[in-house]
């Protein structure tokens, strides 16, 4: 096991975690015009939530599709300097397919690559293309909004043990959903060549199978 999935474990049983919901709500992001920075994450496809005027003041609020966290930016939000944002992850559950789509709509994208670390800051460890048999948390992919705040694309199917409440599964997507879909069918397509016979009740296994896949627990074989 992992020294991250260990600490994950670990966590899980701190009995001075606090039990009072803090849920992270919004980002801040610094920019130095708040119509480009607006026509340029209007432009990833992102919801705009809110852009309120009040004489000189201004305050524009974005939430990326499937997020429960939002960003915003606007007039005496922030005394951090434009660009220094860094570092700021958005996951996806297929890294080609959503650097695809940004591209698509324009968007400088890296391409795909993985890290020969855990630093993701020096690129002399980045390695060209996705992690070898795709691992999740593994894939990467980078791109900056026009004052230079830099956002990087992670690909996880599967996630560390204590991550995700085991009894809680939800896909914040269809494309999320399918991709899911897909991953158990593959994985079950597996289980009956070693059981050696059709499994009436895929549906079940499959259900298994995506459950545990996104609490990061123990996956059915």
């Amino acid at each position: 096991m992992s020294t991250a999935a260990i600490s994950s474990k670990d966590t899980t049983l701190d009995a001075h975690i606090g039990q009072v919901d803090m849920k992270l709500e919004v980002v801040t992001i610094p920019v130095s015009d708040f119509d480009r920075a607006k026509e340029f994450y209007g432009g990833l496809g992102w919801r705009l939530d809110a852009d309120f005027k009040n004489g000189s003041e201004r305050a524009i609020q974005f939430t990326p599709p499937g997020s429960q966290c939002s960003i915003h930016f606007g007039t005496n939000l922030t005394s951090a300097a434009p660009a220094s944002a860094q570092g700021l992850l958005l996951i996806v559950s297929d890294i080609q397919a959503a650097r695809d789509e940004l591209v698509g709509r324009g968007v400088e994208v890296s391409a795909v690559f993985h890290l020969a670390g855990f630093n993701r800051v020096d690129p002399a460890i980045r390695l060209s293309g996705p992690s070898p048999d795709h691992p999740s948390y593994g894939s990467f992919a980078s791109f900056s909004d026009p004052d230079g705040n830099g956002w990087v694309l992670q690909q996880i199917t599967t996630r560390l043990p204590g991550r995700i409440d085991s009894h809680t599964t939800t896909y914040a997507s269809i494309p999320d959903l399918a991709g899911a879909l897909r991953r158990a069918e593959a994985a079950h397509g597996e289980h009956e060549k070693r059981t050696g016979e059709r499994d009436a009740d895929w549906p079940g296994w499959y259900a298994a199978y995506m459950v545990a896949e996104q609490s990061g627990e123990e996956l059915p074989l």
